[in-house]
């Protein structure tokens, strides 16, 4: 029986991205916040999109461009159709589309509070004294990836850290690794053979209920 436990772990953020921009209303720089709602304007066959956003403090708006005088027949219908009907995910995916907000926003801040959702690719994780962990991320995370083991592991940043530093914590990226934001298609591995609690990490990591 193999002792290499393979998981994924879909990282989902909960706080959309926030374009710091001039409040008419504030007076001042303010931070924004999406609301779910976009607005459409058809001038014949040519379309204009937004997304509504909101000043965190006054509740001001600000139209953040998504088409601009667009044929509709060069739109794609979903997203059309998910536009006029607000449809919330794919109001949620735009509002985490950080690359395109920074067209629009010089400057934007990221939050790193997501949802971690684990699912067990192979392996057992009672057995196991190695993981492969398969990274998903279908937004863009600001949250660390030190931080993000440290939190679904159940383990101090200090001992993350001190597994590295042995090299018995892996990935596929530079070796600063951890210190960068986590990201979609990253594979970490960590071999735990030589942690007497070994068993309990790796049912931690496979969100398996250890009780």
């Amino acid at each position: 029986m193999s002792d290499v436990l393979c998981v994924q772990w879909t990282i989902i953020p909960q706080t959309a991205p926030q374009p710091w921009l001039p409040c008419r209303r504030c007076g001042d720089i303010r931070p924004f916040s999406s609301s779910g709602k976009a607005r459409v304007n058809a001038n014949g066959k040519r379309i204009d999109a937004w997304l509504i956003y909101r000043c965190i403090d006054c509740d001001g708006t600000w139209n953040r461009p998504l088409l601009e005088r667009r044929n509709v027949r060069s739109i794609d219908p979903d997203l059309l159709h998910a536009l006029r009907t607000n449809d919330p995910e794919w109001t949620a995916r735009l509002a985490f589309d950080l690359d395109d907000l920074r067209r629009s926003a010089e400057r934007v801040e990221e939050f790193g509070d997501v949802e971690v959702r684990k699912n067990v690719v192979s392996g057992n994780p009672h057995s196991a004294a190695k993981m492969e962990i398969h990274l998903a991320a279908p937004s863009k995370t600001s949250l660390r990836v030190d931080r993000l083991l440290a939190n679904e592991l159940g383990l101090s940043r200090s001992r993350i850290q001190a597994l590295h530093d042995k090299e018995c914590l892996t990935a596929t990226a530079d070796r600063h690794f951890m210190r960068r934001p986590a990201k979609h298609g990253m594979r970490i591995a960590l071999d735990l053979s030589g942690e007497s609690d070994r068993h309990l990490v790796a049912m931690t990591a496979a969100g398996v209920d250890s009780s």
